[in-house]
């Protein structure tokens, strides 16, 4: 898997994009770099990554900015290095689009390996789900191809939003709660943030509810978690 995919690395420190390239590539990665959000969306455009590696604190353009501007074009998987150790912080992250985190100081080994887990939940080849249709096809959900469709029209969804959906869409009416959806759409444990997918879940029914307030397919189980209602 590592030979073909392409990582971009966007940070302000030469130091630490030295060192998180230096991993990357021992481990078969193809890496480019940009040291600001304004290069890194140059980049992004002319090379498509497989996935980016973004630093929050950036000047000129912050991560924030750069993850908005990216998301508003493409749902590449993106990886948010932040100084920050704040809960409030990582899931500011994660709610404009942004699939996993990291708290710097890191380790590089570490973030390999989040790498790699973050590409393995966006290979469709490994979700095992046929097309799944509710409510007389209204909302279809696409595994093979990574799309869903409401009313036929594609909706786009970032990787861990629709890993989320496809887990809860393939247990209809079963109650999930947050730390049984984060270990199914993270893959490893998020030391007890569980709040993340609140974060996640709230992006999703903006993106498939017609009523927020009152959602049709993703339901709040109070005290309990979320649960899929569909026909």
């Amino acid at each position: 898997m590592t030979q073909e995919k392409k990582i971009l690395v966007v940070d302000d420190e030469p130091k630490i994009v030295d060192i998180i390239t230096m991993y990357l590539k021992k481990d078969g990665f193809l890496v480019r770099t940009a040291y600001n959000g304004r290069d890194a969306l140059k980049v992004f455009r002319e090379w498509k990554p497989s996935l980016i590696i973004l630093d929050l604190m950036m000047p000129e353009m912050t991560g924030e900015q750069t993850c908005e501007a990216i998301r508003k074009e493409s749902n590449v998987p993106i990886i948010m290095l932040t100084a920050k150790s704040d809960e409030n912080e990582r899931i500011k992250g994660l709610s404009i689009g942004a699939d996993d985190y990291l708290v710097k100081p890191f380790s590089p080994r570490e973030l390999v390996v989040r790498v790699r887990t973050v590409l393995r939940r966006f290979q469709p080849n490994e979700l095992l789900a046929d097309i799944l249709s509710f409510n007389d096809g209204e909302l279809e959900i696409d595994a093979t191809r990574h799309e869903v469709k409401i009313k036929g029209k594609v909706v786009d969804l970032t990787p861990n939003e629709f890993k989320l959906l496809l887990v809860l869409a393939k247990n209809p009416h079963r109650t999930f709660n947050r730390t049984e959806l984060l270990e199914k759409v993270q893959g490893y444990n998020f030391e007890g943030y569980d709040r993340t997918i609140d974060a996640h879940i709230k992006n999703l029914r903006k993106k498939i509810e017609e009523d927020q307030k009152n959602p049709k397919y993703v339901k709040t189980v109070y005290g309990m978690g979320y649960k899929f209602d569909g026909n």
